[in-house]
């Protein structure tokens, strides 16, 4: 059993598939998580034919994971199945709203972390794509995504063909407050940062891109503003076309 303090993200599969009942077991145990009013606005689309994996990998930016994973599963904002209990039990729901979709997001996020601790305690590896925020639109095309139905999480999932380093976590000292927030000092961010910075990988990222600090990769390279404004734009797009705002 993987502990949560030893895990890592793992791209590299082995090409054993996961058996369904496993599969399953993991998914059904995961539905143990918290939920909002105990109504699951949750759903999970499992895709393991090479076919559709590859239509969904430009939306994740071709990365390897997902042609090279058995499964991949997308956690999906689920107010539709709801909905449809509500109108065939003579209930008018009013879900096609935006705190709908935070509720319904807040619930499948709980989901997928249950499902990738339970995963990784079975000896599975996963990888958590972020792109899914980024390119809503073609993988609502892909799955067929109803109204009402919204991709937050993609999950790559399989046995381990590699065991990488951790990546580096801030110490408990950046992220806890204690009663209230108290904002961060100049020197606050120094300590809080000096052990990120100071790592060579840290270092190779500055100089292949041809920067001064560590932050400079994120805020000009990595995660650029007009970047963020463009997705944004992209995402809201997505919200109107799912009937979401």
């Amino acid at each position: 059993m993987t502990r949560i303090k030893d895990r890592r993200t793992i791209r590299k599969y082995k090409p054993a598939p996961i058996p369904e009942a496993l599969l399953n077991q993991l998914l059904e145990e995961a539905m143990r998580t918290p939920t909002m009013g105990n109504m699951q606005l949750y759903s999970v689309v499992a895709t393991t034919d090479p076919r559709v994996k590859a239509e969904l990998a430009p939306a994740h930016f071709n990365q390897p994971m997902v042609m090279g994973a058995p499964v991949v599963l997308t956690f999906c904002a689920d107010f539709n199945r709801v909905s449809k209990w509500c109108e065939q039990r003579e209930a008018e729901p009013g879900y096609d709203n935006f705190l709908s979709f935070i509720n319904a997001m807040s619930d499948t996020l709980l989901f997928t972390q249950n499902f990738c601790t339970l995963a990784e305690a079975e000896g599975l590896g996963t990888c958590y794509l972020g792109t899914t925020v980024y390119m809503p639109k073609d993988i609502i095309r892909v799955l067929q995504l109803p109204r009402l139905v919204f991709p937050v999480a993609t999950i790559t999932v399989g046995y381990p063909d590699e065991w990488p380093e951790q990546n580096d976590r801030l110490p408990l000292k950046g992220i806890l407050h204690h009663d209230v927030y108290t904002d961060y000092t100049p020197e606050d961010i120094d300590s809080i940062y000096a052990y990120k910075e100071s790592l060579d990988e840290s270092k190779r990222f500055i100089e292949e891109n041809n920067k001064k600090t560590l932050a400079q990769v994120f805020t000009d390279v990595r995660y650029t503003k007009s970047d963020n404004i463009f997705m944004s734009g992209t995402m809201m797009e997505a919200l109107r076309m799912q009937g979401f705002i």
